[in-house]
């Protein structure tokens, strides 16, 4: 298969993907909302590198806080830069409604996590897999989660100075007990490279449960340092 009809086979492959989530929107109710992210990878030597993360998420565009979540861990890299393994911790806390008031509770959460991500490239389009397992130490309640996420990165050419890319994921999130699906979030955007170590990303995210769903458009930070 060539590499240009590879490229348009995933892109067309993503926008069905965002076509039928918007058609399974329509049916459910849904409410908008803002995530402001930053994300940065901080490399000690080649193998050994911290991760670090912040993401302020809203109900709304901006000013109704949702959910602050802080996040760092420590990540070693083999296999050529394919493959990364580590071991992370979070805290989160979320600013949740009670009921249909105008009413919040505060809720945190500690969490510990374990990861492994594992890249491909295929021409110029990149695949990244990354499977997550948590476990969240919520309140006075202890939980315990699986995820998985596939994301795609289809730049718009094959030239050195083209700085523009596509981006998209699919992240499905399991629960251990009962209940056992959790959430999915599928996500489509645009991104740019500032240069060799900063890259900018927005783009529109659907979060849906087992009944409703949330949309959210996120602008993302990307820093390599």
């Amino acid at each position: 298969m060539g590499e240009n009809n590879l490229k348009k086979k995933i892109s067309m492959v993503a926008l069905t993907l965002v076509l039928a989530l918007s058609n399974f929107m329509n049916a459910q109710k849904s409410d908008f909302g803002n995530w402001l992210i930053y994300i940065g990878d901080k490399k000690i030597n080649p193998k050994w590198n911290i991760h670090n993360e912040i993401q302020y998420r809203n109900y709304n565009a901006l000013g109704d806080l949702e959910q602050l979540l802080l996040r760092t861990g420590l990540g070693y890299t083999f296999n050529q830069g394919k493959n990364n393994v580590l071991l992370g911790y979070g805290y989160i806390l979320s600013e949740n409604y009670i009921g249909n008031t105008d009413d919040k509770v505060s809720v945190n959460e500690h969490r510990i996590f374990q990861q492994f991500i594992s890249k491909q490239s295929m021409g110029n389009v990149k695949l990244s897999h990354r499977y997550r397992f948590e476990q969240r130490f919520v309140e006075s309640d202890f939980k315990m989660r699986f995820r998985y996420f596939l994301g795609l990165n289809v730049p718009f050419s094959k030239k050195e100075t083209n700085k523009w890319y596509l981006s998209a994921y699919n992240e499905i999130f399991l629960n251990t007990k009962t209940a056992i699906f959790d959430r999915n979030r599928l996500y489509g955007g645009m991104g740019y490279h500032i240069n060799k170590s900063i890259k900018i990303e927005a783009g529109y995210m659907n979060q849906f449960f087992e009944t409703n769903s949330r949309d959210q458009f996120n602008i993302i930070t990307f820093v390599s340092f």
